[in-house]
């Protein structure tokens, strides 16, 4: 596989979760974790759009780029809600919808595509606002400090209760653009009893 700058993008959010992670190990000020874990995951979020935009302005997608991209962007929300919970600034009801959430979509869309009906679950509009939802809630939440005038947990916790709401929403939204193939479907071939 040769090395491109998107996919070299898409590597630097994987490499940002185990730091946003470890900032909060690191003997500083709070003030000083909730800045750096903020400006990673904005950082992160900043290069979801543009390894994107880059990759299909040159040319550059590749059938790894396209495994790896939603494989980082997935483990960098659940692992920030996580801390978000340790850190008890996420109630732990919410993650478990949005982390819970993003395994169902990604294990219905793996086992739609192995169907030949992966355009069913297709990237709907209301996915789209679950995610900018996320994309606005987490990094409040980490930065946990007065954001024009309001304190930016309480907006984050009314952000993030919206996001598990639309994430519901648009999992039972792509569960009944699937169940056609679920309800009448043929068991994916070349599965074994020994496979999860």
């Amino acid at each position: 596989m040769q090395p491109n700058l998107p996919t070299l993008l898409t590597w630097a959010r994987v490499v940002a979760i185990p730091l946003l992670v470890g900032v909060f190990f690191l003997p500083l000020p709070v003030v000083a974790q909730n800045a750096i874990a903020t400006a990673l995951f904005v950082g992160a979020a900043i290069t979801d759009w543009l390894d994107g935009w880059l990759a299909r302005r040159w040319g550059q997608t590749s059938a790894f780029g396209a495994f790896l991209d939603p494989v980082a962007d997935k483990l960098i929300v659940c692992v920030a809600l996580v801390m978000l919970v340790d850190l008890n600034r996420v109630d732990a009801i919410v993650a478990a919808i949005i982390v819970g959430r993003e395994l169902t979509i990604s294990a219905l869309r793996e086992w739609m595509a192995q169907m030949g009906a992966r355009a069913s679950v297709a990237v709907h509009s209301i996915g789209k606002l679950k995610t900018v939802s996320q994309l606005v809630a987490i990094p409040l939440l980490l930065y946990d400090g007065r954001v024009l005038g309001l304190h930016s947990r309480s907006l984050g916790t009314w952000l993030v209760w919206i996001a598990a709401i639309l994430t519901v929403w648009s999992m039972l939204y792509y569960l009944r653009q699937a169940w056609p193939v679920l309800r009448d479907g043929k068991a994916a071939v070349g599965r074994t009893d020994g496979e999860a």
